[in-house]
């Protein structure tokens, strides 16, 4: 075999040569994920080394699991991530490094599974040898060697590889044919040393009297062999036979273990890594190649490995070596019995350790829950109050807000002293039994809840005024009242009639309703309402294109600092707590509106002299006010010249009706859509009066007048000069 090796390296050697004067070729990069790093990988990774020598266009990159799944899949993905042109994978298990392999093929990246199978079919072409006709084979010669009868123990490679379950398959299969052949155990293994040393001895400790009587283990490879001949070795007596495959070469190879009679025999497990390398460049460069090719193997016995090895000696050799194992076995077997004992002293603190920690955690578990059930109690606390305060003071304000009216009104003034005298008393109690309600609820919920009107004394009630039922201006400013007590909208009502128009809804999603249909320009609303309350109602107004403008006062009991957060946070422009003055409401509201009028002009229409004293917006608008204003104002300019282009073009261009586009425009500039389309026509001729060489005529046409004349009178009445007067200056 080592002449053969030899002469593989000097052939290919001369082929180097050979084409080294040739032409340059296209570079290539090879993936190579080995699933494990052990001598058989090495000697492999070797020849495929050596085989790039011979292909200067060849790069190769390495990559080892070391028996992981989770670390093979990761390197697979990071050299598909590198930019490889073909992948060649040893998978650790038949299934679990499959997503990856498909990840590689999808990407057009062709793959050489090697050695080992897997369970998908997205491959490019597979080259190993039969590990079945391996492990039948090795079944036979363990019948044939144990002349049909015997004790034999099977030490698995890692589960689910698939040369694990082959070679198992295979040499069961063989072992099934002679009936004189016992498998004692199969035990699982992981194709490492160690892992199969830790194993068998394992067994041996729990079967201590089966040890000796054990005729041959088989491993799956040579070092699961060996590992398992250290155990039984350790474990003392007459040793059976061992078995492995892999049959490599070199010191520590299982050829040289089979010649050193620590194997009985093995299975030559071919590398070829040449061969490889040679099937990679093949399928790169377009050439023929065979998509399943099996590699020849061959069983190593002591008949045929003595022939390498000078007798005597390897006996001197392997003596020693076994007289150093018997030594070391004595102190180990010696060592067990102290050890033990200190084994169960440190299980025994472990388990103290653990009980501790367990009672430990036990005890701030249950301290959790009893937190978690008085900050649930509390929730349901405030929940109740703040029920109880919306109960109490809706009817309080329903007594106190009538009364003041009345206190206003002429019939007050006129009416006897006795009558005047029983109104005090009574408005000095309301106030009374308020301030009582609100310290009561701060002394149950900790709160810090004051009331201005609780305090207010009789005798500075403001001089009477009657709203009476004056009928508001048609330009009067609409208020919209939602709240599900009849009573409190008609009061609401009866404050605000006369200076505003009023429209109701018992709920918040009636109120919706109305406010998308009719845009008032104020909204008042309850907080605590059935279906939809005020904080969900305020919410869908402000993120509403239609109504997001409108502000909304909310109007409610629910008085504590937490709730009034709850309010801001939920879109509202103001909070007033019930009870509430009048007064207090109409300055809000007048306030709000007045702060409304955030845009005034969009298009610049005022000539250069007077162009800085145009009036800037109160406030910013909000990002959907400023959205709506950008998208109305590009729709105007899209269709500036068009003379037929409407409000109603407008609205239906905008998603709305006619009457609400006319709404939210006013409400945010204070223009109607009309007056803005003409500034826009105007805006435009101006700047092209100054900057062009149109006629005033087609000037007129293009920022869609209908007529000049037409034209001529609205720029004088907007500019105050006729549009020649403006080119002249």
């Amino acid at each position: 075999m080592r002449k053969n090796y030899i002469y593989i390296v000097i052939s290919l050697l001369l082929i180097a040569v050979s084409t080294s004067c040739s032409q340059e070729k296209k570079q290539y990069r090879i993936g190579v994920s080995q699933c494990s790093d052990d001598i058989w990988r090495d000697k492999q990774n070797s020849e495929l080394k050596i085989g790039a020598y011979f292909h200067d266009n060849v790069d190769l990159c390495f990559a080892a699991a070391y028996d992981s799944d989770e670390r093979q899949i990761q390197q697979i993905d990071s050299l598909v991530g590198t930019g490889i042109d073909l992948l060649i994978v040893a998978p650790n298990q038949v299934s679990t490094i499959s997503p990856a392999i498909d990840r590689a093929y999808d990407k057009g990246i062709p793959v050489i599974v090697f050695e080992r199978k897997t369970n998908t079919k997205k491959y490019t072409a597979y080259m190993g040898a039969d590990n079945y006709e391996m492990g039948h084979l090795m079944g036979e010669y363990v019948a044939n060697r144990l002349n049909e009868r015997g004790r034999i123990i099977e030490v698995m490679g890692l589960k689910g590889s698939s040369p694990a379950i082959e070679r198992h398959n295979g040499f069961r299969e063989a072992i099934a044919e002679h009936p004189g052949i016992q498998v004692v155990a199969t035990l699982q293994g992981d194709w490492t040393e160690p892992t199969a040393y830790n194993t068998v001895k394992q067994w041996l400790d729990k079967n201590k009297d089966a040890a000796g009587k054990i005729d041959l283990v088989f491993g799956m490879n040579d070092r699961t062999a060996m590992g398992a001949r250290k155990a039984f070795e350790e474990a003392g007596g007459a040793l059976p036979l061992f078995c492995g495959i892999d049959g490599l070469p070199g010191e520590n190879g299982g050829i040289r273990q089979v010649m050193d009679s620590l194997l009985d025999a093995s299975y030559i497990y071919p590398t070829h890594g040449d061969q490889l390398l040679q099937l990679a460049v093949d399928i790169l460069e377009g050439n023929p190649y065979e998509k399943e090719t099996n590699l020849m193997s061959a069983l190593v016995t002591q008949d045929n490995a003595r022939v390498l090895l000078m007798e005597s000696e390897e006996i001197m050799r392997q003596s020693r070596h076994l007289e150093q194992l018997h030594e070391k076995a004595s102190q180990y077997l010696d060592q067990l019995g102290s050890q033990r004992t200190l084994t169960f002293v440190a299980l025994a603190a472990i388990l103290l350790l653990l009980a501790l920690l367990a009672g430990i955690y036990m005890y701030y578990l249950q301290r959790a829950r009893i937190q978690d059930e008085r900050t649930r109690m509390e929730r349901e606390q405030l929940d109740f109050y703040t029920q109880v305060s919306h109960e109490l003071r809706t009817p309080l304000t329903l007594i106190q807000g009538p009364l003041d009216q009345l206190l206003r009104t002429n019939d007050f003034r006129t009416a006897s002293d006795n009558a005047r005298e029983l109104f005090t008393i009574v408005r000095r109690n309301t106030h009374q039994l308020t301030a009582l309600v609100n310290k009561m609820l701060d002394a149950q919920v900790g709160g810090t809840v004051t009331d201005d009107n609780a305090h207010e004394e009789t005798q500075h009630v403001a001089s009477p005024q009657s709203a009476g039922n004056v009928k508001p201006d048609e330009d009067a400013p609409t208020v919209l009242i939602v709240d599900d007590n009849a009573d409190i909208r008609t009061y609401l009502k009866s404050i605000l009639q006369g200076k505003y128009s009023v429209l109701e809804a018992e709920e918040g999603k009636s109120g919706l309703d109305l406010a998308r249909e009719h845009v008032p320009d104020l909204i008042v609303s309850d907080v605590m309402m059935p279906m939809m309350n005020g904080l969900q109602f305020c919410q869908e107004v402000k993120k509403d294109l239609i109504s997001s403008h409108i502000p909304v006062i909310l109007l409610t009991a629910r008085a504590l600092e937490k709730h009034q957060i709850e309010g801001y946070e939920s879109g509202a422009d103001a909070y007033i707590t019930k009870p509430f003055s009048p007064e207090l409401l109409l300055a809000r509201i007048d306030n709000l509106l007045q702060s409304r009028h955030q845009l005034k002009d969009l298009w610049g229409t005022h000539p250069a002299p007077v162009a800085e004293s145009a009036v800037q917006p109160a406030v910013a608008p909000a990002p959907i006010e400023d959205a709506f204003i950008s998208r109305f104002k590009q729709m105007v300019e899209e269709r500036l010249a068009d003379s037929h282009l409407s409000v109603e073009d407008l609205a239906a261009g905008m998603g709305l009706s006619r009457v609400q586009l006319y709404r939210k425009v006013k409400a945010l500039t204070g223009s109607t859509p009309v007056d803005l389309l003409r500034k826009a026509r105007l805006s435009q001729a101006q700047r092209l009066l100054q900057e062009s060489d149109l006629t005033v005529s087609e000037i007129a046409y293009q920022v869609g007048f209908a007529s000049p004349s037409y034209f001529t009178k609205c720029y004088k009445d907007e500019f105050g000069i006729v549009p020649g007067e403006a080119r002249k200056s």
